[in-house]
């Protein structure tokens, strides 16, 4: 599959389920099919950096060893690591926005399990921890949800069905 590719002169990189990226200026990062995954984007306006997480599960002690080799996976491993790159590429924590997607409960996923629901309080209690806020957020319900994240603006789009709206 094809992660990368260019429109209207900008780069557009695919993240995948259980995957993070970062850009700069001139791309776009797009993630897909976010149902109880957690969607997290970070952008510093000023140096006009951010990165995208897609996120399966809250925490990575079920599977340590694949924890290991797909940080991201988790929510409590992948936040962090997010936070990290973003860093790296000339982000600032007192200028990072944070917007979250996703953390629904798709319907017949069963009340049993509430992985969205328990995805989002493992992201609550992270920020929280850093003391980091929230900006915006669309979560939880039963829809699916695509996130178009545009680097050069910090526009975040919100894809449910056929509507779209901004975060």
């Amino acid at each position: 599959m094809v992660d990368t590719t260019t429109t209207a002169n900008k780069i557009t990189h695919v993240v995948g389920v259980a995957d993070m990226k970062t850009g700069i200026e001139g791309q776009v990062l797009v993630t897909h099919a976010l149902g109880s995954c957690l969607g997290l984007v970070l952008y510093d306006p000023v140096a006009r950096v951010g990165g995208l997480l897609h996120a399966m599960l809250p925490l990575s002690k079920i599977n340590p060893q694949k924890a290991a080799t797909h940080p991201y996976m988790f929510v409590d491993t992948g936040v962090p690591e997010l936070f990290r790159a973003v860093y790296a590429i000339g982000g600032l924590k007192e200028r990072i926005v944070v917007r979250v997607a996703g953390c629904a409960s798709p319907l017949n996923a069963g009340e049993m399990f509430r992985i969205g629901e328990h995805n989002h309080v493992m992201l609550r209690k992270l920020l929280w921890k850093n003391s980091i806020l929230i900006a915006a957020e669309d979560v939880g319900g039963t829809a699916g949800r695509t996130v178009r994240f545009d680097l050069d603006t910090g526009r975040v789009v919100i894809r449910s069905g056929a509507e779209d709206h901004e975060l």
